[in-house]
């Protein structure tokens, strides 16, 4: 099996990087709804990766919060 990396932000499990087959690239796993769109994402930079995921759950939170807020 390929290495892989837990993503969690803010105490939330958003999924996996596992390592592909070259041994340079990550692929997202996605293991929560807000960050769906993201899975099987493929870039060579794990960070950045990683900073999708977490931009894109914060932008689901924030968007979450504010359908749920009475106007």
């Amino acid at each position: 099996m390929y290495e892989s990396q837990i993503v969690e932000i803010e105490g939330t499990f958003l999924g996996a990087l596992i390592m592909e087959g070259d041994r340079r690239t990550r692929r997202f796993y996605a293991a929560h709804d807000s960050v769906r769109t993201l899975h099987n994402r493929v870039l060579a930079e794990p960070d950045e990766l990683t900073r999708q995921v977490a931009r894109q759950f914060r932008h689901a939170r924030v968007q979450a919060g504010a359908q749920a807020t009475p106007r």
